[in-house]
């Protein structure tokens, strides 16, 4: 099998000297490609190139950063059957899954093309003041050297939804994938090079353990993190971040709520519950995996997603008609079915399991349909990032406010409803970045990404995106008389 470069430092592809990696197909257990990773030496090289390519690119004028992440999105767009299949093959993605992954990147990058081209989010602005005697204006300056820590469930979308805004703001990146899935992260950053991206100003270190991660924290050249992944490591991150006052954004878990009102329509509720559960296998931060049913529809609701559940279809990577993949390994498989058990520990009672999947080659679980759980089990309260969705009654809309309030999260939520003005004050009274009002997990550029309470700090894509990546400074002058 052959070693692929793990490292793009300043312009220049290398191996590592730290761990190799090895990246395996999650649909049949077998390795695909080895990476050599890097250590904490590779981090320091890459920060300090980071560092030395800062000023050129942040003198360089808006619009042409603008051409290269438009050059980078028709590269990727030229690429994306490649692309797709590598997502299929290191993620066990269905094909429609992949697909759209790769359309989000490419829309990623244009996005912030366009805010480049227009100067959005840019350029200086006038300061209105109460004094005549003094003019003021305000501009937003890049932060500087940026560490992007990304996960394994979306990768090169969470990379897209980081770098792109980064390289619009101005800021040099140094990028660490996650070890499961460097292939995807290696090939955009490829992808980027040959669009022209001066040396330096995007680097990559592939590394496994927390060495790596740890060392991009803590480099003195980085002035802004930006982690998605566990709420665990986030926390270490930020208390590490804040020994030295760097900037920090957190795009950490989730528990997020479906809500299916008496007058919603069902087959419509049953189509967004088993999105919002399964997409993904439910790896995914914002899984509605805790579904909560108006009384008057609860009955029928549940047989119809339990039969929609089972239904589902698994496979690999070629298979026709395959509507959910596999785990991305054999621990997070482990995780997932510890968590069933619990479930039924706890006397949830189960509907659809998903156990007999994991009996095969690849690391399946089926989907898995509990109702009748404690509101103090942890498969309720807890991030389970697995295809289990827990199902639960409520009476009125104050209840189901209560009940999807009540959680450390606040990521997102989907309400699945007839009548407009109610989901209106509902989507108001729900402690959640995102709501989805009778519509699937959709994500545009255009809107901010990111949730309340333990969900993380601050926000990515839109404006905020590109706000998470500058500083603000204002000049205030005096004014001849």
């Amino acid at each position: 099998m052959t070693m692929i470069d793990g490292l793009f430092i300043d312009g220049v592809w290398q191996a590592g000297h730290g761990a190799v990696l090895e990246v395996t197909n999650p649909a049949t257990a077998t390795p695909i490609a080895r990476v050599s990773g890097g250590d904490a030496a590779a981090i320091d090289a890459a920060a300090r190139a980071a560092k030395r390519a800062f000023p050129a690119w942040k003198r360089t004028p808006a619009h042409q950063r603008g051409e290269i992440l438009r050059a980078i999105a028709r590269a990727v767009e030229e690429d994306r059957e490649r692309l797709v299949a590598l997502q299929m093959q290191c993620n066990g993605k269905p094909r429609f899954e992949a697909e759209l992954d790769v359309g989000d990147v490419i829309a990623t990058f244009d996005y912030y093309a366009e805010c480049c081209e227009t100067g959005t989010g840019l350029s200086t602005n006038p300061v209105a003041l109460p004094d005549a005697a003094f003019a003021a204006s305000v501009r937003f300056e890049p932060v500087g050297p940026v560490g992007l820590i990304v996960p394994w469930n979306f990768p090169m979308v969470t990379s897209a939804w980081k770098l792109a805004p980064a390289l619009a703001a101005g800021c040099t990146v140094v990028l660490k994938p996650s070890e499961l899935t460097p292939l995807a992260e290696i090939e955009l950053v490829r992808l980027a090079e040959r669009a022209g991206l001066p040396a330096g100003v995007l680097n990559l270190v592939c590394g496994a353990g927390a060495e790596v991660g740890a060392a991009l924290v803590a480099h003195p050249a980085i002035a802004k993190l930006s982690f998605t992944g566990s709420n665990r490591v986030g926390q270490a991150v930020m208390a590490a971040a804040a020994e030295r006052v760097a900037r920090v954004s957190l795009e950490l878990g989730g528990k997020s709520a479906l809500i299916v009102l008496d007058d919603a329509d069902l087959e419509q509720a049953v189509s967004l519950a088993l999105g919002g559960a399964f997409f993904n296998a439910g790896q995914m931060c914002s899984a509605t995996s805790r579904i909560l049913v108006a009384h008057a529809v609860y009955p029928e609701f549940v047989e119809r997603f339990r039969e929609a559940a089972a239904a589902l279809h698994l496979g690999a990577l070629g298979e026709e008609g395959v509507e959910m993949g596999p785990l991305i390994s054999r621990a997070q498989q482990r995780r997932v079915l510890g968590y069933i058990e619990q479930g039924l520990v706890d006397g949830g009672l189960l509907l659809c399991d998903g156990r007999a999947a994991a009996e095969g080659e690849g690391f399946f679980v089926g989907p898995t349909v509990f109702t009748d759980l404690p509101a103090g089990s942890a498969l309720w309260r807890e991030e389970i990032f697995g295809p289990v969705a827990c199902v639960r009654s409520f009476g009125d809309d104050a209840e189901a406010v209560a009940i999807a309030n009540d959680s450390d999260f606040g990521l997102v939520a989907t309400l699945v409803g007839g009548d407009a003005a109610r989901n209106k004050h509902l989507a108001a009274e729900l402690e959640v970045g995102l709501v989805w009002i009778n519509s699937p997990q959709v994500i545009f550029p255009h809107t901010a990404w990111g949730g309340f309470k333990q969900s993380g700090i601050g926000r990515e894509l839109g404006p905020w995106g590109l706000r998470a990546f500058q500083e603000v400074k204002h000049v205030v002058a005096g004014v001849a008389n």
